[in-house]
């Protein structure tokens, strides 16, 4: 990169605050929650939402616990102003719940909005106006007394259009582009604004602090957030807010350094959709107190639904990576990390405590309604017990663990030779075929017991070999001894040792087959290899699983 191009940029000016607290605060329970997916998301989307779409969605965001909702805009255009109107006119907004729109600093558009609040009993109306250096030098061409009478000013109208339609209204004030803000001129305009709205314990003013742009990295915001915290006037009538934009990539660390630093109220949006890179992903934030035990007060336990409304409306699909509800976040195919997961789901099994200790996985799938299935996903890339879980989660099949990395070379070979990933149902059609159905040379026809005497069993076995029927007699101290000892008579077929044995019930549909796992080995070579039988008779599976090892030392 061309090192001329720095010569473009400065650092971020430091914040004069050497006791600082916040590093050493804990969050301790969930803020206030605001959505503005119906403003701030919408207005970021190619194609905006309809009426229709808004309505739809605003229910989604009230299902999921928003008792703050950002609506909309009323002033700006017709289906905003409709929107607004028809959510108070057909009682749609739940008793519980606040609306929130968006107003400038200018007086038609104030006097448009109370229009569209009549009726409202208690929303949030939220007025702004930009702060920042370069919008006063750039933009407004205003001086900082300038910029400070349009806020109070505003005020006024709103005061003056709330007494005159009988509306009562929360103030929300945003000091919009405050991260591109002087700090001492920040909250020179901020406490202006709570100084002329005089609000009180019972009727606080929200100030919104938003880094409408993210220019430095998080604790800088936390560091704003704490001065301007402690210099606020009437702080206890004060309710602080947030809301961050994800220019950095560090949205979402920012609330959160944020709150440890003294606010009390967080807006953003469902998987983060906003201006440019985005705002605060309220999702991701939730969650994120979720695993710390504290309860986020809202409810995501039906995420996939949440997914796909934002999907529907927001008509950008969820990434596959994104945090807690991405299609990929629970999967792993890496075989260590497979490995540990298995490993650990078994471990959350069988102990006494609740707490969850699942490596890789930092929450429980099953509390956001999601299921196990494809927690672990098989590519080139994937171990011996990735396969194993799911051939035990999906089929039933419980393989030995010497197994294990038998038949992961199975799956290995076709990953290999597709360079795809390999799914469910190639991993159990690669086991019927490498084991269940392999009927070459020998096949199994039928197992009679003779004679049972003296602890010796006698048997008759008919197979095939190479198409070729035959019918063998041989005796042992059971079934599988008998029959080893019956195709001991074959002169072609290797000569095998039985080195372990494993059998299990296997449940599929309404039926209950037993299915035997045998490992045998060579004794010239010592080259070992499983095979398996399925059979609702446990000793005919026994001895399918013994021919199946055979055919497979022998391919």
């Amino acid at each position: 990169m061309n090192k001329d191009f720095l010569k473009k940029y400065r650092p971020y000016p430091k914040i004069d605050i050497p006791d600082r607290t916040w590093p050493n605060n804990s969050i301790t329970k969930a803020p206030i929650w605001c959505s503005v997916d119906l403003r701030d998301g919408n207005q970021a989307l190619v194609t905006p939402m309809s009426l229709e779409e808004k309505l739809e969605f605003f229910q989604t965001l009230v299902n999921t616990g928003f008792k703050e909702i950002e609506v909309g805009f009323p002033s700006s255009a017709q289906v905003e102003f409709d929107f607004l109107r028809k959510l108070i006119t057909e009682n749609l907004i739940p008793t519980d719940v606040r609306v929130q729109v968006l107003v400038q600093a200018r007086r038609h558009l104030i006097e448009k909005t109370f229009e569209a609040l009549a009726g409202s009993k208690k929303s949030i109306l939220h007025l702004y106006n930009s702060t920042s250096t370069n919008q006063r030098k750039i933009v407004f061409q205003k001086s900082k007394q300038e910029i400070i009478d349009i806020a109070v000013q505003g005020v006024n109208w709103v005061k003056e259009f709330s007494q005159k339609t009988n509306t009562p209204v929360t103030l929300e004030y945003s000091a919009e582009s405050f991260t591109g803000t002087e700090i001492d001129y920040a909250l020179e305009i901020c406490n202006a604004v709570i100084n002329e709205w005089a609000p009180t314990p019972e009727n606080k003013i929200i100030i919104n602090l938003p880094a409408t742009m993210e220019l430095a990295s998080p604790n800088y915001y936390a560091d704003m957030i704490e001065w301007m915290s402690r210099r606020l006037n009437k702080r206890d009538c004060v309710i602080l807010s947030l809301h961050t934009h994800n220019d950095r990539g560090t949205a979402i660390a920012a609330s959160e350094l944020g709150i440890l630093a003294g606010a009390d109220r967080v807006e953003g949006t469902l998987f983060g959709n906003g201006e440019r890179t985005g705002n605060a992903d309220v999702i991701t934030l939730a969650l994120n107190l979720f695993t710390q035990g504290i309860d986020p007060e809202l409810d995501f336990y039906t995420i996939n639904n949440i997914i796909t409304a934002a999907e529907k409306y927001n008509k950008i699909p969820v990434h596959v990576r994104h945090p807690y509800a991405g299609d990929l976040v629970y999967t792993a195919f890496s075989g260590s990390h497979q490995d540990a997961i298995k490993k650990g789901i078994e471990y959350q099994n069988k102990k006494d405590d609740p707490y969850w200790e699942v490596p890789y996985l930092p929450i429980d799938p099953a509390d956001l309604g999601r299921s196990y299935e494809g927690i672990i996903r098989i590519n080139s890339q994937s171990g011996k017990g990735g396969v194993a879980y799911i051939l035990e989660k999906e089929f039933g099949y419980q393989l030995p663990k010497d197994m294990h990395p038998e038949f992961a070379k199975v799956v290995q070979a076709i990953a290999d030779g597709t360079g795809k990933e390999v799914n469910n149902q190639d991993i159990y059609a690669a086991f019927e075929n490498e084991y269940i159905k392999r009927k070459t040379p020998i096949s199994f026809v039928s197992f009679d017991i003779l004679s049972h005497q003296n602890k010796q069993l006698t048997c008759k076995l008919t197979i095939e070999v190479n198409a070729e029927r035959k019918e063998l007699t041989g005796i042992g101290n059971g079934p599988v001894d008998a029959c080893k000892d019956a195709l001991a008579s074959i002169k072609e077929l290797v000569q095998f040792n039985i080195n372990e044995y494993y059998e299990h019930a296997l449940k599929k549909g309404s039926t209950s087959e037993a299915i035997a796992y045998i490992e045998i080995e060579n004794p010239s070579t010592f080259s070992k290899y499983f095979g398996v039988g399925i059979d609702t008779d446990i000793m005919q599976a026994a001895i399918k699983s013994m021919i199946s090892a055979l055919n497979r030392s022998m391919k």
